[in-house]
């Protein structure tokens, strides 16, 4: 990595430079983001997992910037055009912005109406004309260029042609782009209208039919359902600068006011700002507002993805899970506390009496045969019928039973992952397990289905695929990590989340398992086949194995670490086991004795921490939720009313809120506290229990206003509902 790199990702970030290299060794080495972060804090200063992912990033953007800068002084040799000048401007920029500017007048050019001018001969009266000498005429100079062989039949001809040329001159002058970029980002104003004919077809962008908004304002929501709009064919949309002001910048730029020229200049540098600067430079800026609002999309959708993640689970517990269905019937299966599918039935609990005895008759009968501990109903349709059902059956008080948000558990019932885990049985029986196990661990469950499918994002479908799927796979990553995973129960693909290991050895760590029997020692895990020292060396801190003979290998203290826990046992005269059980040992424990080149200070605080709640679980306790009895549907609704909900959704306007109805609400980002907030994330997270009041029902719509207030007054009227595909 240059040495110029690592000074400026260190000023960017205000950290080392020092941290910087390591951490780039460290990555460049294979190391992942949470092994980073959890086993090599003596190396960077103990960076966190986001600082990493920072400067993870930025080095792939500057190894973009190197590529270009090499391809553009690559191009220019080629063509003997590069001067030391140029390569000192090129090697000097620091953005792909500055590169692209610096090379604009050299890039090889497709025939343009100065390339014209040019074959005729007039390169020569622009010079004259764009020199602005007092002493010279315009039409005098032109008229010794005609010449009707080339075309040039008049005085007026040549000055076009003339004009073209300048024109392009201003254009490609890397100081006017700069300067008129920078007012566009600062004062331009993004205008779309409907495209006509299409206001029927395109209603639901009806809210931007004409709509004006400065673009440093414009918060990134809408700037993607705007360019969604027109990539539909919808709408129409311009970014612009005040005219009169980029012209009049322009013309104090090029213009020498009351000469011979002052009017032949002022015309060409009004054509290349309405033909060639306006355009191109909207183009840019559309992509600095895209990459801008991706990175608000992508936040917002790696911040509720964490969240739902890392949800509380009910945890090993016998469960019986219901996918609802009215015609169909409920989809029903029982799961023992690792969740394995013992038993599957239909039942029908909002049909003919008889069939509702046995309903009634087969939940009694299955609760009872499998010592089922909790049950789990999905929240699709009939989701809260089935609820009302169940609850009316009078089981034992001590079985919670929990609605489960099912978005995503059809993804996960059609795909590869599930076919294979359940060959002789249909999607509905899949989807019914996905819900039960959902309810048991959220995160294992989850890791199973593509992100973008889970439903908490604002327009990820219009972000940055590459970017978003970087995003969401580090917080998927993360969480895994920072929970750990029991290697004789996780699935292939939660393990394939697991620091240093691949889609195949996760496989190939299930295969093992299944042939030889449970890993009784985290040293087994290197008879798995292909999984070698390195990759053991990342993944072994996070893969648990609860009836190891160590104890430690239940924990997260790393392998490497054994060594240094086993010292800290014999001089206390002990076990291992024993400095794990008593507080009174680990506090005698003189860490500094300990300290050596690879093991610091931050170290060894976490192995003790660990000792202390090995194989703890960071996520919080699990408690029932149950929404209010009498509100199944919007027609139950009425404003005023005040329900108990859970945040399904956050995004920069506001939260959605499931209260029950299978349709969520939304509390504005102006309903959801007293005083004023700027982001929603201040006060909401996913899976956030909260009470709304309902303030306004539009069914035709299929929109729920709800506010957070105490003294909540009138409807929400906002613009800032998702426009989904």
């Amino acid at each position: 990595m240059p040495q110029i790199h690592t000074a400026l990702i260190a000023s960017e970030l205000m950290i080392g430079e020092a941290q910087v290299r390591a951490t780039a060794a460290l990555l460049s080495d294979g190391a992942t983001i949470p092994f980073i972060a959890r086993y090599r804090k003596e190396q960077t200063g103990s960076l966190d997992e986001v600082m990493i992912a920072s400067i993870r990033d930025r080095l792939a953007q500057l190894a973009e910037l190197d590529k270009r800068r090499e391809a553009v002084l690559s191009s220019l040799a080629e063509r003997d055009l590069l001067t030391d000048e140029l390569r000192a401007a090129l090697e000097s920029a620091s953005t792909l912005t500055e590169i692209e500017d610096i090379y604009l007048p050299y890039r090889p050019k497709r025939r343009t109406r100065a390339t014209i001018a040019r074959e005729k001969g007039l390169e020569g009266l622009a010079k004259l004309i764009f020199s602005q000498d007092q002493t010279i005429s315009p039409q005098d100079e032109a008229r010794a260029f005609i010449n009707a062989e080339k075309g040039i039949e008049t005085i007026e001809d040549a000055l076009t042609g003339a004009r073209d040329i300048i024109a392009e001159w201003v254009n490609q002058d890397a100081v006017i782009r700069q300067e008129l970029r920078r007012l566009i980002l600062k004062k331009g104003v993004i205008h779309s209208v409907v495209i006509k004919g299409k206001e029927e077809e395109g209603a639901k962008y009806r809210d931007y039919f004409d709509a004006h908004e400065p673009i440093s304002k414009a918060p990134g929501h809408r700037i993607l359902a705007l360019l969604r709009g027109e990539r539909e064919g919808m709408l129409k949309i311009t970014i612009r600068p005040p005219k009169d002001e980029a012209l009049a910048r322009l013309h104090r730029r090029t213009v020498k006011p009351h000469r011979s020229t002052t009017d032949e200049i002022t015309a060409a540098v009004d054509d290349a700002y309405k033909r060639l600067l306006a355009p191109s430079l909207e183009t840019e800026v559309r992509h600095v507002v895209k990459k801008r609002a991706d990175g608000e999309a992508i936040r917002v959708f790696a911040d509720n993805l964490r969240q739902l993640l890392m949800a509380p689970p009910l945890g090993r517990k016998s469960v019986l899970a219901i996918d609802p269905g009215f015609r169909t019937g409920c989809k029903l299966v029982c799961l023992d506390r690792q969740g394995k599918l013992l038993h599957n039935t239909v039942i029908y609990p909002t049909q003919s009496k008889a069939r509702v005895e046995e309903a009634e008759k087969a939940i009694r009968d299955l609760v009872g045969r499998f010592s089922i501990e909790a049950i789990a109903i999905g929240n699709g349709t009939a989701g809260r019928e089935t609820e009302a059902f169940v609850r009316g059956l009078d089981l034992d008080k001590s079985i919670p039973i929990v609605m489960v948000n099912e978005s995503g558990a059809s993804i996960y019932s059609a795909s590869q992952v599930a076919r294979d885990e359940f060959p002789n049985h249909d999607v509905t029986v899949r989807g019914a397990v996905s819900i039960g196990r959902r309810l048991m661990d959220p995160l294992a469950e989850l890791v199973k289905i593509d992100p973008k499918s889970i439903g908490v994002g604002q327009y990820q479908h219009d972000a940055d695929q590459a970017r978003l799927k970087q995003a969401l796979t580090d917080v998927v990553e993360s969480c895994v990590n920072s929970v750990g995973v029991e290697v004789n129960t996780a699935s292939a693909p939660l393990l394939a989340m697991v620091s240093g290991i691949t889609s195949t050895l996760a496989k190939n760590i299930v295969a093992y398992r299944n042939e030889n029997g449970p890993f009784r020692s985290r040293r087994d895990l290197i008879k798995v086949p292909r999984l070698g020292p390195k990759a053991f060396e990342q993944a072994a801190g996070f893969l648990r194995i609860a009836e190891a003979k160590n104890p430690l290998d239940a924990s997260a203290v790393h392998p490497e670490s054994y060594g240094v826990v086993s010292r800290m046992a014999a001089d206390l005269d002990c076990t291992v086991k024993d400095l794990m059980q008593s507080e009174q040992l680990r506090q005698r424990a003189d860490l500094y004795r300990y300290v050596t080149d690879t093991i610091g200070s931050p170290t060894l605080r976490d192995i003790m921490s660990e000792l202390a709640k090995p194989g703890r679980d960071p996520r919080e306790r699990f408690e029932p939720f149950t929404f209010a009895e009498n509100v199944h549907s919007m027609d139950d609704l009425i404003p005023g009313m005040k329900l108990p909900g859970i945040v399904t959704n956050v995004v920069k306007f506001g939260a959605f809120v499931d209260i029950g109805v299978h349709q969520d609400g939304l509390v504005h980002i102006s309903q959801l506290a007293d005083r004023f907030i700027s982001d929603p994330s201040e006060v909401v997270k996913v899976q956030q229990r909260v009470t709304v009041t309902v303030l306004d029902v539009d069914k035709a719509r299929g929109r729920i206003s709800l506010s957070m207030k105490r003294d909540p007054i009138g409807k929400t009227g906002n613009r800032d509902w998702i426009i989904e595909p």
